[in-house]
């Protein structure tokens, strides 16, 4: 096993496998949308929510292109950080929900000092084969995974 001292880090780009998913079931959304029978304005209100989820999730979670898009994890001596263009390295404490599947990690933290829980989705297609390979090993095995940054 590595030593707490042994650093990791690694940085993403957009997943298209999620993209085509999100815009799957915005389709999907669209569509009942349009076949339910309802009240016009319970449909409009949720196109209306729909297109204002979509403005705020494409660019920060799928497209990484606002500058508070998370885009990078590392593990050194200090503990666990995410990178955003805005903040720069932030430490944060890992959820113990966090997944780590062959396809996709679910990463869920709290930043240090604050109560809200964020999360990451990092598919397969969003980092290198060995480089999602180690991400996952790092937050299986890691010995102190759950521990408050420094």
């Amino acid at each position: 096993m590595s030593s707490p001292s042994d650093g990791f880090e690694c940085q993403w780009r957009p997943s298209p496998w999620l993209l085509r998913g999100y815009w799957l079931v915005i389709s999907v959304l669209g569509s009942a949308l349009l076949l339910i029978d309802g009240p016009l304005w319970a449909r409009g209100l949720a196109a209306l929510l729909a297109l204002v989820h979509g403005c705020w999730v494409l660019p920060r979670h799928l497209r990484l292109s606002h500058p508070a898009a998370y885009r990078g994890l590392r593990c050194n001596a200090q503990g666990w950080q995410v990178f955003s263009a805005q903040q720069g390295w932030q430490a944060i404490e890992l959820n113990p929900d966090s997944l780590a599947l062959p396809l996709i990690v679910l990463l869920r933290f709290r930043l240090v000092g604050q109560r809200r829980l964020r999360a990451i989705c990092i598919a397969r297609d969003s980092l290198t084969a060995d480089q999602h390979r180690r991400l996952r090993v790092r937050l299986k095995f890691s010995r102190h995974r759950w521990a408050v940054a420094k």
